[in-house]
């Protein structure tokens, strides 16, 4: 049988590998400018609702819920219904922090690297797909509510001696920690609006390696297959 390989990298997606924080202020602004800022704050209250209750964003799914409640005139306005392709077709490769690719290629010289993401079943791997992401994860790509809670899975999918998993969140890399132990190395991006709440972080433990930028981990050696 084929040894699994000495390390497996999984790396989060939303603000860290691409600037998803700049795609909400590209929304918030087509949104402001189609409907204008008072109309358009309907859209914001559904999106949190729906995080809520699903524990993920569904940006498509908000878009549903502002259309409900539109009037019945309004339903049928242009406007509305090209916002799903403004978030559809949104250039995503545009997105990607300056050398992730590279970033990419260099931690393919030290081991498989996996795309791990929370997010709905339609945006999230259409935004990996565009972005470009997909491919240079090879397919490697997996999508879920709550990531932290499908270990078991991934690594059934994906096993591995040692993980390292890159991500912007302090929380999730302090929940898997706390599953996998000296297992997992965790690697903590500070890009984004979540890895620069100083308040919230302050709740958790320092990842393992902590790097300003996406593109810091090519100075990293990390051990090799």
């Amino acid at each position: 049988m084929t040894q699994p390989p000495a390390t497996v990298f999984l790396i989060d997606v939303d603000n860290t590998l691409l600037d998803n924080d700049r795609f909400i202020a590209d929304l918030h602004a087509r949104l402001d400018e189609a409907f204008g800022a008072e109309s358009a704050s309907r859209y914001w209250v559904g999106f949190e609702q729906l995080r809520d209750s699903l524990g993920y964003v569904d940006y498509l799914g908000a878009l549903q819920l502002f259309r409900t409640s539109e009037s019945r005139d309004g339903m049928s306005d242009a406007r509305l219904l090209r916002i799903s392709e403004f978030v559809i077709d949104y250039p995503f490769a545009d997105r990607l922090y300056p050398g992730v690719h590279e970033t990419l290629k260099h931690l393919r010289r030290h081991g498989p690297t996996v795309v791990l993401s929370d997010g709905d079943v339609v945006l999230q791997p259409r935004k990996v797909q565009r972005s470009g992401l997909w491919e240079a994860a090879e397919g490697r790509v997996l999508i879920y509510v709550h990531k932290e809670e499908m270990l078991d899975v991934v690594e059934h999918h994906h096993p591995a001696r040692h993980y390292v998993m890159i991500d912007d969140k302090l929380r999730i890399l302090s929940a898997m920690k706390a599953i996998w132990g000296p297992r997992l190395t965790t690697v903590f991006v500070r890009q984004g609006h979540y890895a620069l709440d100083t308040a919230a972080n302050a709740a958790y433990a320092p990842a393992d390696i902590t790097v300003e930028r996406i593109s810091d981990l090519i100075n990293f050696d990390f051990p090799s297959t």
